[in-house]
């Protein structure tokens, strides 16, 4: 009787506490898709084929858990109806014994904040509606005398209409709207701050860059509260969790060194004269979140899902948008049967990132 009055109360606990207390146990299926950016008949092939949805795009996925890590949007210019699709599988998924987790990645992290150097053109058309036009031309009467003095600090010469149609270049159809959506308050915004970026589902974890040894001490649950209070301050600090080359949603240090990239540069421990290898971070991180595996996107491999580290480490990015022309494709993860699987790509264009 005192055993069982034990579990009981600590199940309540767990109940109690944010986040949970407990690593969640593994579903029977995991199937984790890497970077979509904007690919949305990408998206849906890799969807079909690993029997999440059928033809119409419901969920038939049964208790089968998705987790999509990051980088939906930008580079593409269907992310909305991608998000869209998450949004509805998410709900559906629920009712039917599935889940549906989406992590933050750096490119939802840089709507959050504004960093809008990678949007494409269509991302911004998705958004535009009857009201746009008159809604833009509000915010320019509005915010002109501000708007002429900044034109007129490059530019001193500038002609009151010279520099309305120079902002109106600046800001198409749909642009205001689309930042409004990614606000915290706002319903794209809203989505992503209820979503990890960092869940441990059994013997795997997933990240959408890569876990440092800068954080690699940190528990799940103080991450993702991090990531959520930084892109809830839309914080755009160097240093900030979520902006941080050696933040979860930006390392690359478990992959590659030395090539350039800030992300690719292993912190140095306090106390320690270099930083430690990839085989030994990987093992750290293994070690301290009790997992077998870790599974990340952001870095993409043309050919497909790597696997790295003896199993380790498993490499999602397969380049999935046609931005990049890579190779669509799920990892499957069944118990301690992890399979990697290529789609193939329905035809269509290709985009420049």
């Amino acid at each position: 009787m005192l055993r069982l009055w034990f579990w009981h109360l600590l199940a309540i606990v767990a109940l109690l506490l944010p986040g949970g207390a407990f690593p969640q146990s593994a579903p029977q299926r995991i199937v984790a898709v890497g970077d979509l950016h904007g690919d949305y008949d990408a998206w849906r092939a890799i969807a079909r084929s690993a029997g999440l949805i059928d033809a119409k795009g419901h969920w038939t996925g049964s208790n089968t858990t998705l987790v999509q890590t990051g980088d939906i949007v930008d580079r593409g210019p269907d992310s909305l109806k991608i998000i869209r699709d998450l949004m509805k599988l998410q709900k559906e998924a629920s009712k039917r014994g599935g889940s549906v987790i989406v992590l933050v990645g750096n490119h939802e992290a840089m709507m959050m904040t504004g960093d809008l150097r990678y949007v494409h053109p269509g991302e911004y058309v998705a958004f535009v509606n009857k009201d746009s036009k008159s809604r833009r031309d509000r915010a320019y009467e509005l915010n002109k005398p501000a708007i002429e003095a900044s034109y007129r600090a490059r530019t001193p010469e500038m002609s009151p209409a010279a520099i309305k149609d120079a902002w109106i270049k600046e800001v198409p159809l749909g642009m205001l709207e689309h930042q409004a959506a990614w606000k915290p308050t706002g319903e794209l915004g809203k989505w992503m701050l209820a979503n990890p970026a960092v869940v441990k589902l059994g013997n795997n974890l997933f990240v959408h860059g890569g876990i440092s040894s800068v954080y690699a001490a940190l528990p799940v649950e103080e991450l993702n509260r991090q990531v959520k209070a930084a892109l809830k301050a839309q914080d755009a600090t160097p240093t900030s969790i979520i902006n941080s080359p050696q933040g979860p949603l930006w390392y690359r240090g478990l992959i590659s060194r030395g090539d350039g990239d800030d992300a690719t540069k292993a912190p140095v421990p306090a106390g320690a004269a270099a930083a430690l290898t990839i085989d030994q971070e990987v093992d750290l991180v293994l070690k301290n979140f009790g997992v077998a595996r870790i599974v990340v996107g952001h870095t993409p491999a043309l050919e497909g899902i790597v696997e790295g580290q003896g199993g380790k480490l498993w490499r999602i990015d397969s380049a999935n948008s046609r931005a990049y022309g890579g190779t669509p494709s799920y990892l499957e993860i069944i118990g301690d049967q992890v399979t990697a699987h290529k789609v193939t790509r329905p035809p269509g264009p290709t985009w420049g990132k």
